[in-house]
């Protein structure tokens, strides 16, 4: 472990920066990004970090540190390519609302309207309530959780592994409760097939994918090579860096499942602020708190995750986060400002992302000077 800290720290220096992209940033600034993203890869011990800012709309600065791959000692890049993780669901929230946009979609209507393979409930489960976490289907847990987490089955679809929760009683009456659930986005998978008439894979690469210039992502197919893909790991509780656990997250693809890289999280940022996947006025719906039926606030706009009540320095914030085996991720905007942090570990259960991307905000921006 103590060659691996020293090698990720040499490279903090030595990894060129992609493109000379970082012209758009002073070299002072390049600099603070790169000795606090030197900190934090030191205390959680980091092998492998790839980040993409994204400044007025313009992605102006990417790189990489650190190993993608410590057995074979392939140094991580801008263009390194991890597992989305949840940074998924904004993108699957994105292709929903493109179909409310059409007229495709109402988020009001019953779930069954377009995913008749999801059974109905003693209570109706609608679109909205899925995007906002407050349909009460469960997420992962119960007597199959660790079969749920380390899913080793391929599937070619998005309705057959709706058989993995489908038939669960809701946890609650969807409008009245909040609940994290990564299964409530599996449905929403399901909702686009049933609106587009599309492949759900095929669905995402013609109508978000391409549009927002993401040549580098696609569903997260472990039997296929995909270049630059980043090997991924996890520490013990003893502190030993061992290999992730083999996972195949076609079980759970439109809450998560695909691969990309953080210059193309960047252009998916830059997208959806620049309104060229959904309009400005859906945009501004995605990032509005959710209320339950009692007027409480939720974290959650459609697909978002928000501070609610809360701005800092005056900015808007929204993200998601994401977190499986071999990948711990970040997405930060500041909506208001086009601005974007992109950013991916190849070490599962890295803690206080959120916190990296704000401070890297601060820095970038000159917030609070």
């Amino acid at each position: 472990m103590r060659s691996v800290l020293l090698c990720t720290a040499a490279l903090l220096f030595l990894a060129p920066h992609v493109d000379a992209q970082d012209a758009a940033l002073s070299r002072a600034t390049v600099e603070v990004i790169e000795q606090r993203l030197m900190e934090k890869m030191a205390e959680e011990r980091i092998p492998g970090l790839s980040i993409a800012l994204v400044v007025d709309g313009q992605l102006v600065w990417s790189n990489g540190y650190g190993m993608a791959d410590l057995e074979n000692h392939v140094p991580a890049t801008a263009t390194t390519a991890y597992r989305t993780a949840s940074i998924g669901k904004p993108m699957t929230a994105t292709a929903v609302m493109q179909l409310v946009e059409q007229g495709k979609i109402d988020l009001d209507a019953p779930v069954q309207q377009y995913c008749p393979a999801f059974p109905e409930k003693q209570w109706t489960v609608t679109t909205r309530h899925l995007l906002g976490h407050t349909s009460g289907i469960r997420h992962y847990g119960g007597p199959n959780a660790e079969a749920e987490l380390f899913n080793t089955v391929h599937y070619d679809d998005v309705i057959t592994p709706l058989d993995i929760f489908k038939d669960d009683p809701l946890l609650f009456e969807p409008g009245t409760a909040a609940q994290y659930s990564s299964f409530g986005y599996n449905v929403l998978g399901c909702v686009v097939v049933g609106a587009s008439g599309q492949d759900f894979r095929t669905y995402m690469h013609e109508q978000v994918f391409a549009p927002a210039g993401m040549a580098h992502t696609r569903d997260d197919n472990p039997n296929v090579l995909i270049p630059r893909r980043a090997a991924g790991y996890r520490l013990t509780e003893a502190g030993t860096l061992l290999n992730a656990r083999a996972v195949d997250m076609s079980s759970k693809l439109p809450a998560g499942g695909f691969i990309t890289t953080a210059e193309d999280l960047a252009r998916f940022a830059m997208a959806v602020m620049d309104h060229r996947l959904v309009q400005a006025e859906t945009f501004e719906q995605m990032l509005t708190p959710v209320r339950l039926s009692n007027g409480e606030v939720q974290g959650f706009g459609l697909g978002w995750g928000l501070f609610p009540g809360e701005e800092w320095y005056g900015e808007r914030e929204a993200f998601h986060g994401g977190v499986t085996p071999r990948v711990s991720g970040m997405l930060y905007l500041l909506p208001d400002r086009r601005f974007a942090v992109a950013l991916f570990t190849n070490l599962e259960g890295v803690p206080g992302r959120t916190e990296l991307a704000a401070h890297l905000a601060q820095v970038v921006l000159g917030l609070g000077s």
